[in-house]
């Protein structure tokens, strides 16, 4: 009798476990903001719970202040981003994911809707706050995106703020990397009792990926819009992976002619379906509203394929909606009233 040794991978998380999901059209929204797909719900606990709201609730402050201030679409989406890289709460700046060999690499882009200039940094990990050296290549660089060591020189030269690695560590993620050293550990030692003739067990399958990140879409009182994202990436991400959120036209993008979008999910899909680009090409092209652009995309495109995430979009007009295929979406948005709503679940 042929013996056969049991191999065992990553779980993939099937989307279509989730019912659709989204908001409905908020009319005269200046800033939306997300936070990730953030933790299922069984894992919510009132305590993080009251982080998270206070989290995008300083965010959505923050990018108000700048526009009220008389700034531009993209002073209220550095502003509130940074707000969430600083919070070690979100999976961005301080509190990002771990890579699979103990590091935090840092992801953020970001655009202007008016002139379509964009900017970005990719994998690195002493720039505290990553949004800003996404602006910075793009206003003060011939380039869209710098990588890496490249990316922290320009942005030292520039005087953005550096850190000792060491700042973007928090014991919630580095017990997250732990548990999946011990649960790889036990796959491989179970594999290989999965090769004697006498092992009949079934081995447990590894805990699946954490997706989260922060963004914002933003619309100031000269109709210029704009989309910034950032993210510590994917939990146990190989050294130098690199996923939709510093992509232009995959986790991030804006035209003044259509609207702004961030993205937050499984990120090897998000590029390979171009979502943020997709959605705004149904908008101009299809002539659909943004609502129906992005349900086709996150509910209907990437759902076919069982890829997780969901968007945030805020078109020329000021209306702001959001779709996900994910049990949760940790978002909000402000209007130009002030009007201020936060949620995470279904709410």
């Amino acid at each position: 009798m042929v013996r056969w040794c049991l191999l065992i991978g990553m779980t993939i998380l099937a989307a279509n476990q989730h019912s659709e999901a989204g908001d409905e059209v908020t009319p005269h929204v200046v800033l939306g903001i997300h936070g990730g797909i953030g933790e299922d719900k069984k894992d919510m606990t009132p305590e993080l719970e009251v982080k998270v709201r206070a989290a995008l609730n300083a965010a959505l402050k923050a990018g108000k202040l700048k526009l009220d201030e008389g700034g531009s679409s993209l002073d209220a989406i550095e502003a509130a981003i940074r707000v969430m890289e600083d919070d070690p709460v979100l999976n961005a700046g301080r509190g990002a994911v771990f890579t699979h060999e103990g590091r935090n690499e840092l992801d953020a882009s970001i655009m202007d809707g008016k002139t379509k200039k964009a900017g970005s940094v990719a994998s690195v990990t002493v720039i505290k706050n990553p949004i800003s050296a996404a602006r910075a290549v793009m206003e003060k660089s011939k380039h869209v995106m710098l990588i890496g060591r490249g990316a922290e020189v320009f942005a030292t030269r520039q005087g953005l703020e550096i850190v000792d690695p060491n700042y973007f560590w928090t014991k919630h993620q580095w017990d997250s990397i732990s548990e999946i050293w011990k649960q790889e550990a036990a796959e491989e030692a179970k594999k290989k009792g999965n090769c004697d003739e006498n092992s009949t067990s079934e081995s447990p399958s590894l805990r699946k990926p954490h997706f989260g990140t922060v963004g914002a879409v933003a619309i100031d009182k000269n109709g210029n819009l704009a989309a910034g994202t950032s993210t510590g990436g994917m939990t146990n991400k190989m050294f130098g992976r690199v996923g939709d959120s510093p992509i232009i036209g995959a986790g991030t993008y804006a035209e003044n002619e259509t609207a702004a979008i961030s993205c937050t999910g499984h990120g090897e899909f998000f590029i390979r379906f171009a979502v943020s680009h997709e959605i705004v090409s149904q908008i101009k092209y299809k002539k659909v509203t943004a609502k129906e652009a992005v349900e086709d995309v996150i509910n209907g495109q990437l759902k076919g394929v069982n890829a997780e995430g969901a968007a945030i979009v805020l078109d020329k007009h000021g209306q702001f909606t959001t779709a996900r295929n994910s049990e949760g979406l940790y978002r909000g948005w402000i209007t130009s009233e002030g009007k201020t709503q936060v949620r995470l679940y279904d709410e």
